[in-house]
């Protein structure tokens, strides 16, 4: 396949391909940061840190639910970064925190327009009830055609497990593995993955983004936004 408009579905990481996922959580550091009196604190050390600290906690944990995940590396990474160790209460404040976390700017208008050609289907390391809040909210109740979380695959991404369900799910949907496309930001998560298991990835490149990057990136697309995605898929149309 050599074209966007190829492929019928697109499966989509949402934690910082659709939503802002370094802004969401130094956000929700603040907290955190003011209490120890580190608020001009570089939020490129915060999230470097956060994802030396989550990876293991991930890999230990593949069925703890994202939000209890989170409450635990809250802890870890105050005790990284020198701060006083937080209560139960603030590390739990920092894991219910993702619901709340900011879409990108050209996401839901994107989705809408890739919504005309494509199954749209999310794939997301994330927990129901914070994906549940995230859609009431920053995503506006934009209907996907399916959701597909962590928590109901029992495994997070990397772990080909999870692309495998989605194959599943995209059969019922009526359509073939060689025609979804893995869209997505996350290197590590997404498209390394996605090249070992067959599947075609689009990076959505984010370019401030520093969570799941890595020094050999593999794609078949690029665009620095989702609506720059878009853009590309409404030319094909148009010239097709």
């Amino acid at each position: 396949m050599s074209k966007l408009t190829d492929f019928r579905l697109l499966s989509f990481d949402v934690y910082g391909t659709l939503i802002d996922w370094e802004r969401g959580a130094v956000r929700a550091y603040q907290p955190t940061l003011e209490k120890n009196g580190q608020t001009d604190l570089d939020p490129k050390v915060i999230i470097t840190t956060h994802r030396e600290v989550e990876a293991p906690i991930l890999a230990e944990n593949p069925s703890m639910k994202y939000a209890q995940l989170l409450t635990k590396v809250h802890p870890e990474l105050c005790k990284r970064l020198g701060f006083a160790e937080p209560t139960a209460e603030e590390s739990k404040a920092f894991g219910d925190s993702v619901p709340n976390w900011p879409v990108f700017p050209d996401t839901v208008d994107a989705l809408k327009r890739l919504s005309k050609h494509y199954k749209l289907v999310v794939l997301s390391n994330v927990d129901n009830a914070s994906f549940a809040g995230a859609l009431a909210g920053p995503l506006e109740n934009f209907q996907f055609d399916a959701v597909l979380t962590a928590e109901d695959i029992g495994s997070y991404k990397p772990d080909l497990r999870n692309f495998e369900y989605m194959f599943a799910k995209a059969k019922e949907l009526g359509v073939e593995r060689d025609q979804v496309l893995q869209t997505a930001q996350s290197q590590h998560h997404d498209h390394h993955p996605a090249r070992k298991i067959g599947l075609k990835s689009c990076w959505i490149y984010r370019s401030s983004s520093i969570m799941g990057s890595r020094q050999d990136p593999v794609w078949d697309w690029r665009f620095d936004t989702l609506g720059e995605m878009a853009d590309a898929v409404e030319e094909e149309l148009r010239q097709s």
